[in-house]
């Protein structure tokens, strides 16, 4: 599988984006989120998604010059509304939002509607962490989930995720309501592999290891009826509360239809130095990491990894090594390249 730098993939996704007519600094913006997701491993919500968007984009079901409002209604409270553009974008900027209501409010908290797929939460609250506070990004999904007890999905994958600044990074949960992300599924199909059994069932509700099978059924909840309730938490608020789309109202990209998918997120960010000293905080938190660290171990577990810290080591060895890219994403890549007028990757 070819090797990449990174930044030789970012100058590439940026160009591509801009080719299909996204501005300068909004194509900036995207290419950043998705060769850091790539960055940590999570390959399925990277710089594979890419493709996908283009196209959406071609075809006019996603806006690339999104005129992104935001409505202030509340001193820590916001509403935004992304006009149908690139989902990383508007959450990039939504979580911007949240932050500055943050260091005015101590929390700032924005529903977002209107927007596309955004990829990996981990990313926004990663921004959050950055500014020294803690983070948490919500969104809903095309469906994927039943309700416990259902065969037939109503909710996405919904996932959540937290962020918390740390001396030596931050800590990470990024994770899906539903046993696994969808995109590995999609990804599996796309591969033409098998998916493990437990991850899913068929449109009649039985279980499968066939990829394109799951892509017709729905993704099982993780821990049962624990992931269901999860995961409408997640749908009330970024679908429900933001006023997007929700439950089989959200679109799915990828379909043929052309009208927008209108996906919601819910983002919050928490000024911790409203509530104790940032070196305080660390302090604490370092403390705790190191003493889970330390915890005695279970038979042939040769380390205890806190959230988030394998995704920041292969993060630092691709950057040493490279991403790597499938032939068949490459091949895609560089279609559309020809195709939007872009120096191919080779």
């Amino acid at each position: 599988m070819p090797l990449f730098l990174p930044g030789i993939i970012l100058e590439f996704c940026r160009s591509l984006l801009q080719g299909a007519g996204v501005p300068a600094e909004d194509a900036s913006v995207v290419a950043d989120v998705l060769v850091d997701t790539s960055l940590e491993g999570i390959d399925t919500h990277g710089i594979s998604r890419l493709p996908v968007y283009l196209t959406r984009i071609q075809n006019g079901r996603i806006n690339p010059r999104p005129r992104i409002k935001v409505e202030r209604t509340a001193p820590g409270l916001a509403s935004v509304d992304g006009d149908n553009g690139l989902g990383q974008l508007v959450a990039v900027r939504s979580m911007q939002v949240a932050v500055k209501l943050a260091r005015e409010a101590g929390v700032g908290a924005v529903a977002t509607r209107h927007s596309n797929h955004y990829g990996a939460s981990s990313y926004y609250c990663k921004m959050a962490s950055a500014s020294h506070m803690a983070g948490m990004a919500f969104t809903n999904t095309p469906p994927g989930i039943p309700p416990w007890g259902g065969r037939q999905a109503y909710f996405g994958t919904n996932p959540i995720a937290f962020a918390f600044p740390g001396r030596k990074g931050p800590v990470v949960v990024d994770m899906s309501s539903s046993t696994v992300a969808r995109g590995n599924i999609i990804l599996a199909a796309k591969e033409g592999k098998p998916i493990p059994e437990g991850w899913a069932v068929d449109s009649q509700g039985r279980p499968t290891t066939d990829a394109k099978a799951a892509l017709e059924g729905a993704v099982l909840p993780m821990a049962g009826p624990k992931g269901y309730a999860l995961a409408l938490a997640v749908e009330i608020f970024s679908g429900i509360l933001s006023g997007s789309a929700y439950g089989p109202r959200v679109g799915w990209i990828y379909d043929e239809s052309t009208d927008p998918v209108n996906i919601g997120h819910f983002f919050v960010a928490i000024d911790i130095e409203k509530l104790m000293p940032i070196e305080e905080f660390l302090g604490r938190m370092d403390h705790m990491v190191r003493e889970i660290k330390d915890s005695p171990r279970a038979e042939g577990v040769g380390e205890i990894y806190i959230p988030g810290e394998r995704r920041a080591n292969t993060a630092e060895k691709r950057r040493k090594e490279g991403i790597p890219v499938s032939r068949q994403l490459l091949d895609e890549l560089n279609t559309l390249a020809k195709e939007l007028g872009v120096e191919p990757l080779e």
